[in-house]
């Protein structure tokens, strides 16, 4: 099978959060999509993590045996912040990526994505007992945290330098918007009252090929148009700084690191009525990945749900829903 189409279920985390649906109904719901497999954030959703009850684990493998879906990601955060007078030592911190691991492996999943700026060093030390367990490290490589970033950059030679199939990457569609996402210029414009001047020059600058982390890093700071237009730094910083992390990069980035590549996150920021996601053109995505014959799950992200304005309903369900239709019809005519 080439590349399978899986959701996140932090994509549906204020229905589980809310207590509209359980773990089951959202195994249910995702039966229902015909979707191929899931991916899990373990500390929203199971309890006890990265050390769950044996009663967790029995509940868990009656879901994924009842429902039959298959395991695309185990998502995962090395908390640092544990203490209130200190940081995790190093040791400390291969010790937790350490349980993670064994943990992911008993949950029945093959590739743990560690979150962006997760430092390189715990990759050698915990080597041996990823390869034990037979699941992959894999960095996220998101919009604004991925390619030029120091720490991400530290990673990626660490990865190919040790060259195993047990470290790699998962890289995230926030990378490659080609128009900043307008649920995020609605929510600023009406909650903050962000100047439209603002919001019109970010289009301006990704309808010309460029982003503003490119610009950043070029003007060594915040582009300096970008700065002249912030007229009240309460209404406008907030949206400015913000699209830093929205970035318009090729698809070619990703050339050097294909082999890496364990998984990878749609992100979805809004369907649009005409069954397209406004800022990510997921059908150039897809023909990158079948050109170079990933075989891998393409997960569902729903991250709109943090943009839907006061007073309205959270249309995670549907949301979810819609991409997955869309990105189900890509892959069966990419790949017949």
């Amino acid at each position: 099978m080439g590349i399978k189409s899986s959701v996140s279920l932090y994509s549906l985390q204020y229905q589980f959060l809310w207590g509209k649906m359980t773990l089951e109904d959202l195994f249910k719901y995702m039966k229902d999509l015909h979707v191929d497999g899931i991916e899990l954030l373990p500390d929203q959703m199971l309890k006890g993590t990265p050390e769950p009850s044996e009663e967790t684990y029995a509940m868990w493998h009656n879901l994924v045996n009842k429902y039959g879906l298959g395991l695309a990601c185990d998502d995962i955060f090395l908390n640092t912040n544990l203490y209130k007078n200190r940081e995790l030592t190093k040791r400390e911190c291969i010790d937790l990526i350490k349980k993670e691991i064994i943990m992911a492996h008993r949950l029945g999943f093959k590739v743990i994505r560690l979150v962006s700026m997760v430092p390189a060093w715990i990759l050698e030390p915990c080597l041996e007992t990823a390869a034990k367990n037979d699941v992959a490290l894999c960095i996220e490589v998101h919009g604004g945290l991925g390619f030029d970033v120091p720490k991400t950059e530290e990673f990626l030679k660490e990865m190919i330098r040790l060259d195993s199939p047990y470290i790699g990457i998962v890289p995230d569609t926030s990378l490659f918007c080609r128009r900043p996402p307008r649920v995020v210029s609605d929510y600023c414009r009406q909650v903050y009252g962000t100047n439209p001047e603002i919001i019109k020059y970010a289009e301006e600058v990704f309808a010309s090929g460029t982003d503003f982390f490119a610009l950043n890093v070029k003007n060594g700071g915040m582009d300096p148009k970008l700065k002249s237009l912030i007229k009240d730094p309460a209404k406008d910083m907030f949206f400015a700084q913000n699209l830093e992390g929205y970035e318009n990069r090729p698809l070619s980035c990703m050339d050097p690191y294909v082999k890496y590549i364990k998984h990878f996150h749609f992100k979805l920021y809004e369907m649009t009525e005409e069954g397209t996601e406004y800022s990510i053109d997921y059908k150039e995505v897809l023909e990158y990945l079948h050109k170079h014959g990933y075989n891998g799950y393409v997960s569902t992200e729903y991250e709109g749900n943090r943009w839907v304005l006061p007073d309205h309903e959270i249309p995670e369900k549907e949301q979810v829903a819609a991409h997955q239709k869309l990105i189900q019809k890509l892959i069966k005519e990419i790949e017949g």
